[in-house]
C-alpha cells in the first residue's frame, strides 16, 4: 500500500542512460522482485518492497485513469507502455519509460507482471506532464467514486482530437 506519510518533493533523481529499472509483481500487484536499480531508486530496501503493492511508488502526480488504463491493458494480456513518475520513499521523484508485459503459465494464463523501465526522453516528459496534469484536475473536479472516468475522458478527448491510439502516440513522443 502507498505510503501516505511520504511528502513529495522538488528533487528528482534522474536515470542513468543504460539503467533499467526490473521489477515483478504477482496478478494482484503485490511487488515479488525488484533489481538493484529499482531498490536504488526507490529508496527502499528489498525487504520493504517485496511483498508490498507496487503503488508504493506511485506519485500523487500521476492520474489514477493512467494506471487503470495499464491494469486493462495488460489484463487483457496484452504490453503497455507508459511514461510514469514514481515517488521515491524520500520524496523525490524519477520518471521512467515503462514497458510492462503480462507473464504467462504453460495453460496461457496470466501469472504476474513484469515490468522494464528505462530512463525516458526529456521531450516526452515535457509532453505528458500537462497531459497528466489536466487528467489530475479532472480526476478531482469529479470526486473519488467518478475520478477514473474523467480523468480517462481527458485523455480520450486528447487521443480524439490528435487521431491517434494511445500507443502510438506513447511511441510518437
Amino acid at each position: 500500500m502507498k505510503n501516505k506519510a511520504i511528502q513529495p518533493t522538488s528533487i528528482e533523481r534522474p536515470m542513468r542512460e543504460g539503467d533499467f529499472i526490473v521489477s515483478k509483481t504477482d496478478t494482484k500487484g503485490i511487488i515479488t522482485y525488484g533489481n538493484p536499480i529499482f531498490i536504488e531508486f526507490s529508496g527502499y530496501t528489498e525487504a520493504e518492497l517485496i511483498g508490498s503493492q507496487h503503488n508504493i511508488i506511485r506519485h500523487p502526480d500521476m492520474p489514477r485513469s493512467a494506471f487503470k488504463l495499464a491494469w486493462d491493458t495488460i489484463q487483457s494480456g496484452q504490453e503497455f507502455f507508459a511514461y510514469v513518475k514514481n515517488l521515491a520513499k524520500d520524496g523525490s521523484y524519477y520518471w521512467v519509460f515503462a514497458h510492462i508485459t503480462p507473464d504467462f503459465d504453460q495453460q496461457g494464463r496470466i501469472v504476474g507482471y513484469t515490468s522494464i523501465r528505462r530512463c525516458p526522453k526529456r521531450s516526452a516528459i515535457e509532453t505528458l506532464t500537462p497531459v497528466y496534469k489536466l487528467m489530475l484536475d479532472a480526476e478531482k473536479a469529479a470526486g473519488a467514486r467518478d475520478a477514473i472516468a474523467a480523468g480517462s475522458g481527458v485523455l480520450h478527448a486528447l487521443l480524439q482530437q490528435k487521431k491517434v491510439s494511445y500507443g502510438a502516440l506513447v511511441a510518437s513522443l
